[in-house]
């Protein structure tokens, strides 16, 4: 409760009772008890950031993430700082508990976050919810944490020399934000790409529970009776010794949360700095899969339906110069180049792990038909949309989207209508765009507001879906809704200067998968789930949501 504001009486006693007994001078003391508060600072923002990174990951749509994560914390940071007012005549105690609990449950949370949404996540039912309900339980529980250490620190301050409350304030946010800085830049420059999350989180913990015991047993164990001392370092011993077995076993973890995901025939597992890439099958008569941040990227059982369906409209007309934006793993490019006529393949991949592993994988090589191998195709790792800005104008034929979901919050601007305005002006008079644009029948409004996208940005539409595709995982930004929910087909948009023709290439190869006539039913079959009046999405006002 908050207590209505009014000054002490004159004389009155603080809460502590008297200046603290340190074995350092006051002015060495309250150095040390402002790096104390830098280090948690640093430790808390990390287990923040590392909840959304992982939540973003796991559950997609990292707005949503973000924001909830960020608001239950900020909210329980409140909370804790109102709870912590009855700890603060044991200050030293209390904030040696709340350091050794926020380093237990901060340092665990990732590995159990993962670990519920690998072995529950597909349960459906009532625990459909269950990783965002542990999503907002830990927020929620570093959140109260975190609110609890300000109180209790500012009297240990005071307790080693007391200054004006204005003074204290300044010093102890000051340690704080700075402290927060160096954590929110270690986050993704050091702790994820050396160590990872899990790994990265253990350790953060370890340093916060080294530096909390270290504050309260080193500098004020003058204010704890014999057995508070023991107690205190039996639990800090305990919490360490927990983060370090975890550690020691989160390699095993990650390889069986990981079979527990995708399967046992996983063969390649590397996080790229851009995302995680994992390669499953591909081997004994097995279908290849490539999933790329935990989402079925490319599925061995109908990966020539989605790429012959995706390509070969385009190509039908002009196709000398053809532009694949994403498409690293080489497939689109391996539909592209069985048409006579092609000069050059441009493929703009935002990671080089996937184009390496589409060089390199015999399973995937073999998959793509190496088309890497072939001099006209040309890759440049990049950002589609920044790329295009500087592409040159009317230079290609066929500009082909091969991009993730719209729903995806990471993907968002290139669905966006500035994204197409520039693809617009890519292309050649008569040239021909075409875009995945997201299942038809489970979310019709992001399929066609992608049509309307699209439209707004000055190009001629003809939308077609096509079915057939593999229901056996889960797809899409979100797979805790398990695999009875999984999309069951694919919408493309194929988008001309004027209204483009759906056709193939009489001078290519028949697709296995496409007939003429089924191509003018896909369109019949799109066209039935017309939603109209959509405004369209762009940078500012993104209207695609998971």
């Amino acid at each position: 409760m908050i207590e209505p504001h009014a000054p002490a009486p004159s004389g009155t006693a603080p809460p502590w009772g008297g200046p603290a007994r340190l074995p350092v001078r006051p002015g060495t003391g309250r150095f040390l008890v402002l790096a104390g508060v830098f280090v948690c600072a640093a430790c808390g923002l990390v287990y923040e950031l590392e909840l959304v990174a992982l939540a973003s990951y796991l559950m997609g749509d990292s707005v949503t993430q973000a924001s909830v994560v960020l608001s239950v914390m900020v909210f329980a940071m409140g909370i804790g700082s109102l709870a912590a007012k009855r700890l603060r005549r044991h200050a030293a105690i209390g904030f040696g508990v709340i350091e050794a609990a926020l380093a237990l449950v901060g340092g665990c949370s990732a590995m159990a976050l993962y670990a519920v949404f690998a072995w529950t996540g597909a349960w459906g039912g009532l625990w459909a919810n269950g990783p965002r309900c542990l999503l907002v339980a830990f927020s929620l529980a570093i959140g109260l944490l975190i609110g609890a250490e300000v109180p209790l620190l500012m009297e240990l301050i005071q307790r080693i020399r007391r200054q004006d409350a204005g003074g204290a304030v300044a010093d102890l946010f000051a340690a704080d934000y700075v402290g927060a800085l160096v954590g929110g830049l270690a986050f993704p420059f050091l702790l994820l790409p050396i160590l990872g999350q899990l790994t990265g989180a253990l350790l953060t913990g370890a340093v916060n529970v080294v530096a909390g015991g270290a504050l309260v047993l080193g500098l004020f164990r003058r204010d704890l009776s014999p057995r508070g001392r023991r107690l205190l370092l039996a639990a800090n011993l305990a919490v360490l010794g927990l983060l370090a077995s975890a550690a020691a076993l989160v390699g095993d973890f990650e390889q069986a949360a990981r079979q527990a995901v995708y399967g046992t025939d996983v063969r390649v597992a590397l996080q790229t700095g851009v995302q995680e890439v994992v390669l499953a099958g591909g081997t004994r008569g097995r279908p290849l899969d490539l999933y790329l941040d935990g989402r079925l990227r490319v599925g061995g059982r109908d990966e020539r339906r989605y790429h012959e369906a995706l390509v070969h409209p385009a190509m039908a007309g002009p196709h000398a110069r053809v532009l694949i934006l994403g498409g690293g793993d080489g497939l689109a490019a391996r539909e592209v180049l069985r048409h006579p006529g092609v000069d050059r393949v441009d493929i703009v991949e935002l990671d080089p792990g996937v184009v390496h592993l589409a060089r390199s994988d015999p399973s995937l090589t073999r998959l793509n038909g190496h088309a890497y191998r072939d001099r006209r195709v040309h890759v440049t790792t990049a950002d589609a949309f920044g790329w295009l800005r500087g592409a040159p104008p009317g230079g290609y034929d066929v500009v082909i989207a091969d991009l993730p979901d719209p729903g995806i919050t990471a993907s968002t601007k290139l669905y966006a209508q500035e994204f197409y305005g520039l693809a617009r002006r890519a292309l050649a008079a008569d040239g021909r765009l075409v875009v995945h644009a997201g299942p038809v029948s489970s979310r019709p409004r992001v399929f066609w507001t992608v049509e309307a996208t699209i439209r707004a940005a000055g190009l001629r539409t003809a939308p077609y879906r096509v079915g057939g595709r593999d229901a056996g995982f889960a797809a899409g930004p979100d797979r805790t809704a398990g695999a009875s929910r999984s999309p069951g087909d694919w919408g493309f948009v194929l988008a001309a200067r004027t209204t483009p023709a759906l056709r193939l290439d009489p001078s290519a190869p028949r697709p296995r998968t496409l007939t003429p006539a089924g191509l003018a039913a896909d369109f019949r079959a799109a066209a039935r789930t017309c939603v109209r009046h959509l405004p369209p999405s762009t940078l500012v006002h993104p209207r695609y949501a998971d």
